[in-house]
């Protein structure tokens, strides 16, 4: 580019000014103009400097912000919350005596039962899924109550469901032996599941291709379906369920007893009444979401909350098939 061509730019630095060669200087004047040039350069240099370290700064300080804060968070974090405060329960000594409203006390447990509740807390019922089931049982109360599973939580159920009838199921003795029931229309049996939940991609192939696992197959205690929960008390075949919840068995292990069988038994059961709900717990899990699919149909699902999906099952049905369209398994 020709000299006459480059833009015109002015130095932002000031120049000192130096005296021409033609003028005599003392040792002692050029030593001062070196040093005041030096100390010049350096002022210039430090302001650079320290403009350039203000970004890295505040990023720095706003690091360590973002750990305090996560730090506090997690110390912090909350336990699983308890059962929502029993209700006020109408309490009658006959059917035409006149009620009086009396706050039922929560069910007394045993060192056992607090001891295993506190230490599974991933069983535990949060506030929004427990009200999910107060709600719905406070619908339809007085009703007939039927639960997969026996947890503290639930006791607080059959207080809900005054003047109906409410039915535990489980399959540990020791829970089922100290853990009472506080009204006298509910009753706590022990069961027994055996199938473990790694059977369960097995057992839903078997489901699919027998016609002793259809709806329309007969009776749940004469069944030939491996699925069919046939040992259950005899008042479960022949009450019209209006809530099933499932629950249990417990179904965290591969090794543990699943829940295929209670889904599939809850779906029978509830087809018998005219509408039934049933409540699945843990559909996080693969088998309860698996089975729930298959057998409550996802057109039925009016409702969740949480870990909850509830299903609503309108009986009396000659349908062949659970589901107009299943979500097969691969």
């Amino acid at each position: 580019m020709p000299p006459d061509q480059v833009p015109y730019s002015r130095s932002l630095v000031i120049p000192l000014v130096v005296p021409s060669s033609a003028t005599p200087v003392s040792p002692e004047a050029k030593l001062k103009l070196s040093l005041s040039y030096k100390y010049f350069r350096g002022i210039k240099k430090m302001k650079f400097t320290k403009k350039k370290l203000i970004p890295y700064l505040v990023l720095i300080l706003s690091t360590i912000s973002i750990l305090r804060f996560l730090r506090i968070s997690i110390t912090t974090y909350s336990s699983p919350p308890l059962p929502a405060l029993p209700p006020i329960e109408e309490t009658c000594s006959s059917p035409s005596s006149v009620c009086s409203k009396t706050p039922i006390h929560a069910p007394e447990y045993s060192t056992y039962s607090l001891i295993k509740t506190s230490s599974n807390a991933n069983n535990q019922l949060t506030e929004k899924e427990f009200q999910l089931l107060s709600k719905l049982i406070t619908h339809r109360a007085p009703c007939n109550l039927l639960v997969f599973g026996l947890e503290p939580q639930y006791l607080l159920l059959s207080s809900i469901n005054a003047g109906g009838t409410t039915i535990f199921l489980d399959d540990d003795a020791e829970k089922v032996s100290t853990i009472k029931t506080n009204t006298n229309t509910s009753r706590i049996y022990k069961v027994e599941h055996q199938i473990p939940a790694k059977d369960a991609y097995r057992l839903l192939k078997h489901a699919r291709k027998s016609k002793a696992c259809l709806p329309t197959s007969g009776h749940l205690q004469e069944s030939k379906c491996r699925l069919a929960l046939k040992n259950l008390p005899q008042q479960v075949y022949e009450l019209k369920w209006d809530v099933v919840v499932v629950d249990g068995p417990i179904g965290n292990a591969p090794e543990a007893p699943g829940r295929m069988a209670a889904i599939y038994t809850a779906s029978m059961i509830a087809r018998k009444g005219n509408e039934t709900d049933v409540v699945v717990h843990d559909v996080d899990r693969m088998v309860e979401k698996w089975f729930s699919w298959e057998f409550l149909c996802d057109e039925n699902l009016v409702s969740s909350k949480g870990r909850f999906w509830n299903f609503r099952i309108r009986g009396q049905s000659n349908s062949t098939s659970f589901c107009p369209a299943n979500y097969y398994v691969q």
